[in-house]
């Protein structure tokens, strides 16, 4: 119904507020851009600008086609660039810690695979050193991961606090061990938990090993015992537990994205973006 071409020099008289700049950004004639307003208002069957004198005004229905015109232009070059064989297209091999891809990244993954329907996307969920070695390996491309603060390589997506987390109303006595719920193996979280345990002087035993975040979830839900978590990632149903409890301060974690530098770097670089824009400030 709207033509592109009409649509586009709508909004840049819309953004201008002048047919003349529009004219030489768009570099068309003024009496093109003229027309092409005409035409348009003659498909929409308003007037989209009141001009006088002083200048140059949207109408309220001229706000509103400005909207219009940015979502349809917007589709219309998403469509002629994939059919013309210019969009993005290849392998992503992308590996996300798994709390961080439980708790922020598919609204994220949706909205990228929307925009790059033919970047085959591959998930890999594991745990940040796995996903690390896996990448030095040559076997993903892009990782989400948590490592320790301080480290330069990789992108910085946020610093956060890593806290101590359990159900409302967890105690523990004083002088008793801490139950601690970790994952198995070498994690970064549990080597923070159980270095800042013994550097403040208590004492600790784990009551879950667990392999992925939901059975660290499912065991802290079931008052086995409390976990570390980074305080941006704490489920609603479970609490970052008092300082009146005595445990010691746990410090930073960074949220970092790693790409390989062997890799195609266009994938790499929309999804960083996308992911880069969702981030919480």
């Amino acid at each position: 119904m709207f033509d592109p071409d009409q649509l586009r020099t709508f909004l840049a008289v819309s953004e201008s507020l002048n047919f003349t700049r529009a004219a030489s950004r768009l570099g068309l004639s003024q009496p093109t851009v003229s027309q092409h307003v005409r035409k348009l208002e003659e498909a929409a069957g308003r007037r989209l600008l009141d001009r006088d004198t002083r200048g140059v005004q949207l109408t309220d229905n001229g706000e509103a086609m400005a909207g219009f015109a940015r979502t349809i232009l917007a589709a219309h070059d998403h469509a002629t660039s994939y059919f013309t064989g210019s969009a993005m297209h290849g392998r992503l091999r992308f590996g996300a810690a798994d709390d961080l891809a439980l708790a922020q990244l598919p609204r994220v993954l949706r909205d990228f695979r929307q925009l790059h329907p033919r970047v085959n996307l591959e998930l890999s969920v594991a745990q940040s050193g796995a996903l690390y070695r896996r990448l030095q390996a040559g076997q993903l491309d892009l990782i989400f991961v948590k490592r320790a603060p301080g480290q330069t390589e990789g992108r910085l997506v946020r610093r956060d606090r890593l806290v101590w987390v359990g159900l409302s109303g967890t105690t523990i006595e004083p002088g008793s061990p801490v139950p601690l719920i970790t994952y198995q193996g070498t994690s970064l979280t549990r080597q923070t938990a159980v270095g800042a345990l013994t550097d403040a002087g208590r004492t600790w035993r784990i009551t879950c090993k667990t392999v992925e975040v939901n059975g660290v979830l499912a065991a802290v839900r079931a008052g086995i015992g409390i976990a570390v978590f980074a305080q941006s990632l704490i489920p609603p149903d479970l609490v970052q537990l008092p300082a009146s409890l005595g445990l010691p301060e746990l410090g930073d974690v960074d949220i970092t994205l790693v790409a390989n530098p062997q890799s195609a770097s266009a994938p790499i670089e929309a999804l960083t973006a996308a992911i880069l824009d969702q981030a919480p400030r």
